[in-house]
């Protein structure tokens, strides 16, 4: 009997070899941020102010979903108010969006160092208020074995007429001074992937 099941562990190894296996890619939340400029048209003349998101987490799971939640307290918007009360704490350490999008790992992993790849998401912005869709071109570029750069393949812009539909963006843009923003509001993004 133990023979019986020592053969068949030995004849499983081969097969388990065989088996493509792809560890999650995961955010470095240290090397991961969007920065977004925002021009303010209440005033004399339009100014430009620039705004972080930074410590971004997410990761790509062995079956592609990429999940991607945003949170207020990832912004550099609550360092210009200061002291906040306890209650303001609570609400920016809740997640407002998340973005989800499909990304087949195997892309990834058969990037050799130095190549890139250029591959158009299919973003779904979720959350309470929001369930839209938006197409990003990004680049995966491999800079180490498990490392692997992403950046916006072509200029991207948020529509700072949806920013103000939005009541949470609304308010904490409000809460800022920007009474009117202007509709394009370009977006950089700099993210490493770790393969975990």
């Amino acid at each position: 009997m133990r023979r019986r099941t020592v053969k068949a562990l030995i004849a499983l190894i081969p097969l388990l070899l065989a088996i493509p296996v792809h560890a999650d890619w995961q955010l470095d939340p240290a090397q991961s941020q969007v920065q977004a400029s925002i021009t303010q048209l209440n005033g004399e003349a339009p100014q430009t102010h620039h705004h972080q998101m930074r410590d971004l987490q997410g990761d790509i799971s062995s079956d592609g979903t990429l999940r991607l939640p945003l949170k207020l307290s990832q912004t550099d918007m609550l360092e210009r108010f200061g002291e906040l009360p306890p209650w303001v704490g609570l609400l920016a350490n809740t997640t407002l969006v998340t973005l989800v999008a499909q990304m087949p790992p195997e892309r990834l992993d058969a990037l050799d160092i130095g190549e890139s790849l250029v591959e158009t998401l299919e973003f779904q912005v979720q959350s309470d208020l929001v369930n839209q869709q938006e197409s990003v071109p990004l680049r995966f570029t491999r800079e180490g074995l498990n490392e692997i750069r992403v950046t916006h393949a072509e200029p991207m812009a948020m529509d700072g007429r949806a920013l103000m539909a939005n009541s949470t963006v609304r308010t904490v843009l409000l809460l800022l001074g920007y009474q009117q923003i202007d509709e394009h509001v370009p977006v950089t993004l700099n993210a490493l992937l770790i393969n975990r």
